[in-house]
């Protein structure tokens, strides 16, 4: 006879004190069997001594592991094996001061951040509801907790009462503040001054690419605490990296984003509030067709990321953070999150972003709308030099048009002079040297976070179009400014 396959069973020809390590594993997970007696191609081939094994193996998984397992001898025929059933533990067990712990097939040693995170878990607790015992009260920011308490008021899910609660109350009604006065990771990250003190990954960088992973062009990393981290990557992403298209209602005038903004927004609170904060920083790549957004984090045991496109039940990494966001009215309770995302690029009629676990952690591949610049500035491939509306392209959303609408080389110089090439920026470099007006071309690229030769074309134009003037040499000259740019970025 041969035994059933099942990934929570293990099969040993004969016993050795060794597969004590198995027991700990199968006990620090959901539970399982081992046989001895049994062959790895599930034949049984029979035990001697069984009575003998019977009662040392019981004793020896209470004198090692503290545990009691339900230990079995069961016959095939005429051959004797033995059966040795686990439980899973509500605490964490370990053999010999160490842990181990059952995965798939496999036997794991748990070490450094899992086993704290294993720990954590078995104590229903997680890392963001642990006390830090180097922080205080002054290390939290009464602005960030104002911002917080208007969201939460006005999200209906806060008394308007609490908007006159000291950020001790706050913290204590929110539960990260504990009976002995100390603050819980989760408050610094949300509140915090400078969280980055505390834990230097709290980032989130975004960088503008070209045609591959090589060609980063531009780059921003938002800091700070996480309550109000989203709005700072949408507003940087508004002002550098995403377009808004212009078109009107009758008389109207409306500049949507070129990607639903709500979706968007669920897809950055997402990779905030599961992020796994011990690790490295969230990071956004914008390129010419795509969006990738990835946070380190795996998901949780048993879900898989089609449980996430399907309906589930809700099981945040970070409950304190996710439970603060929740009352500010940023997301809902119940595992919403990724069909939220999914809903907003379908009623756009967008295709829908790509969801992948890579890397250990969440990848979301989100497509761009280039179709919206072709459908409201008149770009076919037949006409590309007439676009009666700035929409503020940019010299990578060249790249962009060029690749979906059949654009060659000398069509894109074309473009370039029509639309007068994104006035955020130019608007930008007009605040700048209106400041220092002996700021270089090089210094100029730094404080805009912009390449070079990105930066020496938009003041090419400007000069040409005399709304600036160099006064002296490239070196020791300065910068007049001729007239303003007509527009209401700031």
């Amino acid at each position: 006879m041969k035994l059933a396959e099942n990934q929570n069973i293990e099969y040993k020809v004969s016993w050795r004190d060794e597969y004590l390590k198995w027991v700990c594993g199968f006990a620090n997970a959901s539970g399982g069997s081992i046989y001895i007696g049994v062959d790895d191609n599930k034949n049984i081939v029979g035990i001697n001594e069984a009575e003998k094994l019977l009662v040392d193996i019981p004793n020896k998984i209470v004198n090692y592991l503290g545990i009691v397992a339900d230990v079995n001898l069961l016959k095939e025929e005429d051959k004797e094996y033995i059966e040795i059933k686990v439980s899973p533990s509500n605490v964490p067990i370990s053999l010999k001061g160490i842990y181990h712990f059952r995965s798939g097939a496999t036997k794991q040693e748990l070490k450094g951040v899992a086993l704290q995170q294993f720990i954590l878990k078995k104590m229903g607790r997680t890392w963001d509801d642990i006390a830090n015992e180097a922080a205080t009260l002054d290390d939290i920011d009464s602005n960030a907790i104002e911002y917080f308490l208007r969201k939460a008021v006005n999200a209906k899910r806060m008394s308007s009462d609490s908007l006159g609660d000291t950020i001790e109350k706050v913290l204590e009604n929110l539960d990260l503040y504990n009976e002995y006065h100390q603050i819980k990771n989760a408050a610094i990250l949300l509140f915090g001054k400078r969280p980055s003190k505390f834990f230097p990954c709290v980032q989130f960088k975004i960088g503008r690419f070209g045609r591959d992973n090589t060609d980063l062009l531009f780059q921003d990393i938002v800091e700070g605490n996480i309550i109000q981290m989203t709005d700072r990557v949408i507003e940087i992403l508004k002002s550098k990296y995403l377009i808004s298209p212009i078109y009107y209602e009758g008389l109207q005038r409306i500049e949507p984003l070129e990607i639903p903004e709500e979706a968007l927004r669920e897809a950055i609170f997402n990779a905030i509030i599961h992020k796994d904060y011990t690790g490295v920083h969230i990071q956004m790549k914008v390129y010419n067709d795509r969006i990738i957004l990835w946070n380190e984090g795996k998901l949780i045991d048993n879900y898989t990321v089609e449980t996430l496109l399907n309906d589930h039940s809700s099981h945040p990494r970070n409950k304190n953070i996710a439970n603060v966001f929740y009352k500010a009215g940023f997301i809902e309770a119940w595992g919403r999150g990724i069909s939220k995302i999914r809903t907003g690029f379908i009623d756009a009629k967008l295709p829908e972003p790509l969801f992948e676990e890579k890397m250990g952690g969440m990848w979301v591949s989100i497509p761009r709308n280039v179709g919206i610049k072709q459908e409201n500035v008149g770009i076919n491939e037949d006409d590309v030099g007439i676009i009666q509306e700035n929409v503020g392209i940019n010299e990578n959303d060249v790249g962009i048009i060029q690749e979906n609408v059949g654009i060659n080389e000398n069509d894109v110089g074309i473009i370039q002079e029509n639309v007068g090439i994104n006035d955020k920026i130019k608007f930008e470099i007009l605040k700048k040297i209106s400041e220092n007006p002996s700021l270089s071309a090089k210094e100029l690229s730094n404080l805009l976070n912009i390449n070079d030769r990105t930066v020496e074309r938009y003041v090419k134009q400007l000069k040409e179009s005399g709304m600036i003037e160099r006064i002296g040499s490239k070196k020791t000259g300065y910068w007049k400014i001729l007239k303003e740019l007509d527009t209401n970025y700031e």
